[in-house]
């Protein structure tokens, strides 16, 4: 049975590498030309980081990144609101999370796929289903092909997805994100820790990734759709957050100005299918969500996970109805929690009552909850 990944992304790539382990036949098409080193950073949790270990890739993302042993999450001064060491979970799973550069991440993952199996250039414009039951696939070069199962990892604004279900829909948070990386060596306290700073209708973190590199976000409300000067975007990040800890406009300065990248916060409204006959969604495409958990990237690797244990026990049959069943609970529950967490960080009143109930929370709580979200189920 043959199987089309459309989409080289991480969900992507990571089908593909489950999928090269498991043996089981595949290729992947990706509309860009070329990988180009593009984007910020990416946190990957123990989940995402057990299945990175299982398709033996896990060594050299633990050598391009970052380990964060610390979780803080602070009001705008560095005030603790919550502390989280992650001591429990190292024991438990091995390693805490790695903070790395998406486009490392990207490329150590791109460089284990055998090139005649992926190919670039290749835009995805539709499919159709044959009357034998396989999938014949058109692309914007005026290409073709024909494949028994096809799997839409193209992300939140998957076009496969447009095509199997048209009425699905993406969700504006409200919120928009700017992203950089800062080339400075930077404190001590904040080599191995992640920190996410809450003010008023504003928020912003920072972790290290590598070597002198800094990753950040600022998170603010916002109409969709905007844009900004790039002569300007330092100034306009600096005024926002001047009422903040200095390390934050310290970094926003460090960052060279057409690096940063400007994205709204969107999710996608819950399906109650991914999949339809021979073809099915996974990550993004299917269930993306908004940022606030770091689970994005993490979900779309599980699903790669789950989808070639469950081939490879039953090859010749259609298991995405087995496959969806396995994950939807999980994933739903996260992007439920993810967008809650983006409308609490963001609130106009009660911010006080919120930061004396979250500086409650048992971290035995926190570290359970935790647990539960790392772990990775053997599929029987």
């Amino acid at each position: 049975m043959k199987y089309s990944i459309i989409g080289a992304g991480i969900g992507g790539l990571t089908t593909a590498l489950v999928f090269e382990k498991a043996g089981i036949e595949y290729q992947v098409f990706e509309k860009i030309q070329s990988i180009a080193t593009v984007g910020a950073g990416i946190w990957l949790a123990p989940n995402a980081l057990q299945v990175l270990e299982h398709i033996n890739v896990l060594d050299e993302i633990q050598q391009k990144g970052n380990s964060i042993d610390r979780i803080t999450l602070g009001k705008a001064d560095l005030s603790t609101i919550s502390d989280n060491n992650q001591n429990t979970i190292k024991q438990m799973f091995g390693y805490s999370t790695i903070a790395i550069h998406r486009a490392e991440l990207h490329s150590i993952l791109y460089s284990k796929i055998p090139k005649e199996k992926i190919h670039l250039g290749k835009g995805f414009n539709h499919f159709e289903e044959l009357s034998n039951g396989s999938i014949k696939i058109f692309f914007d070069d005026n290409s073709e092909y024909e494949t028994d199962f096809l799997i839409g990892a193209d992300g939140i604004h998957s076009k496969v997805r447009k095509q199997l279900f048209p009425e699905s829909q993406t969700r504006y948070s409200g919120q928009t994100c700017w992203r950089g990386v800062a080339n400075i060596k930077i404190d001590k306290e904040f080599q191995n820790r992640g920190v996410e700073l809450w003010g008023n209708q504003i928020r912003f973190g920072l972790s290290r990734i590598a070597e002198n590199k800094i990753y950040w976000f600022a998170v603010a409300l916002d109409a969709p759709n905007q844009d900004d000067k790039v002569d300007l975007i330092q100034q306009k990040l600096f005024k926002m957050f001047s009422s903040f800890h200095p390390i934050v406009n310290k970094l926003i300065l460090s960052t060279s100005p057409d690096t940063i990248i400007r994205n709204d916060i969107i999710d996608l409204e819950p399906l109650s299918k991914w999949y339809k006959n021979n073809i099915c969604l996974i990550g993004d495409a299917a269930h993306g969500a908004t940022p606030n958990l770091g689970q994005g990237g993490a979900q779309a690797i599980e699903d790669a996970y789950y989808l070639s244990e469950i081939i490879k026990r039953q090859p010749k049959e259609n298991i995405f109805e087995i496959f969806q069943q396995k994950r939807i609970k999980k994933v739903n529950s996260i992007v439920k929690q993810s967008w809650i967490t983006g409308k609490m960080a963001h609130w106009k009143y009660g911010r006080g009552i919120r930061n004396f109930i979250l500086k409650q929370m048992p971290n035995k709580l926190l570290e359970k909850k935790m647990i539960e979200l790392y772990k990775i189920e053997k599929v029987q």
